[in-house]
């Protein structure tokens, strides 16, 4: 086991009312776990809470079977990776230097990346497609590049566990579709992967299981192709929602006619 959260919960002091509370997830090598949700049920607080960027209010999380809080923020890197929502820098760095800043876990105090690392960048833009702008300044890139080039920067990281936070937001479809293949490749590979999204669609394509949060409904986790049902998520996002099959596809669709 990877990562295990128990009893997980969370609240902001001085509200009455918790964000989340009773999640309990675990995930292994190889394994995709969607976490799937309307705005404001605190996916993105979750996920900061997995990575110990937050404390949460209640419950325990274990990294490979230690307590995260125990664990210094360089071993917590050499193992789990976060790739947010965005990732805003004033500095115009070039998007080499960007990826390459993922293998700092794994360097010394005052070692610097070498040959080895400028290889493994170059790769990893290479993977997603966008090695023409490793010398492009990283501000001056759109938002949908800038987010392959966070996911690069965590390749050249290489994590046991990958958590993204609403990863295709930003992608175009041509780049969603080339992101959800990498997806599946590198699970097969055996790394982990959290993500969160809006899209059942890309929950039912690519995870094993999904977590599914609601307001006012405790948290449900099952296997992504029995728990995605027309009621759950005509519940969940409060609108109704069809399930359309084709062949061996499926998709979600709001019935707003």
């Amino acid at each position: 086991m990877i990562l295990k959260a128990e009893d997980l919960g969370f609240s902001y002091p001085g509200r009455n009312r918790a964000i989340f509370s009773g999640i309990d997830l675990d995930i292994a090598a190889g394994e995709i776990v969607c976490v799937l949700g309307p705005n404001g049920v605190g996916k993105s607080t979750l996920l900061r809470c997995l990575a110990g960027l937050s404390r949460p209010t209640s419950g325990d999380v274990s990294l490979k079977g230690r307590p995260l809080e125990q664990l210094s923020r360089a071993q917590v890197a050499r193992c789990l990776a976060l790739v947010p929502q965005s990732y805003e820098t004033v500095f115009a760095f070039s998007v080499r230097t960007v990826v390459e800043m993922g293998r700092s876990p794994h360097l010394g105090w005052l070692e610097t990346p070498g040959p080895e690392t400028m290889e493994q960048a170059i790769a990893a833009l290479d993977t997603l497609g966008i090695a023409h702008l490793i010398d492009a300044a990283y501000t001056e890139i759109s938002g949908g590049e800038r987010q392959l080039v966070q996911i690069a920067r965590v390749l050249v990281q290489a994590p046991k566990l990958m958590i993204l936070d609403e990863p295709t937001a930003h992608l175009d479809f041509a780049n969603q579709a080339r992101f959800l293949t990498l997806m599946r490749r590198l699970a097969a590979a055996g790394l982990a992967v959290i993500f969160t999204t809006h899209a059942p669609d890309h929950a039912y394509q690519l995870a094993d299981r999904t977590l599914v949060l609601s307001r006012g409904r405790p948290p449900e986790i099952g296997i992504t192709a029995d728990i995605l049902s027309e009621a759950l998520l005509s519940e969940t996002y409060d609108i109704p929602v069809k399930k359309i099959s084709f062949g061996q596809h499926v998709a979600f669709r709001a019935d707003t006619a």
